[in-house]
């Protein structure tokens, strides 16, 4: 399935967005999810599904100083 991921074009099998998170390798860090400008609760991943055309944007912290 052809999807958009912080603004560039990507195919992915994922189905929700936590397969898409496992897939990134985001799963226990600090991250925030949007889906078609709709900020979706990490609570909820795992019951929204990904569409054809989405637009979904991950923003994950960075640790330094």
């Amino acid at each position: 399935m052809h999807i958009y991921l912080n603004g560039e074009a990507k195919n992915t099998s994922c189905t929700n967005l936590l397969e898409l998170i496992q897939e990134l390798a985001l799963e226990g860090k600090r991250f925030a999810v949007e889906q078609n400008e709709m900020i979706i609760s990490k609570s909820k991943l795992a019951h929204t599904p990904i569409c054809a055309d989405d637009h979904i944007e991950i923003i994950h912290a960075v640790g330094g100083g």
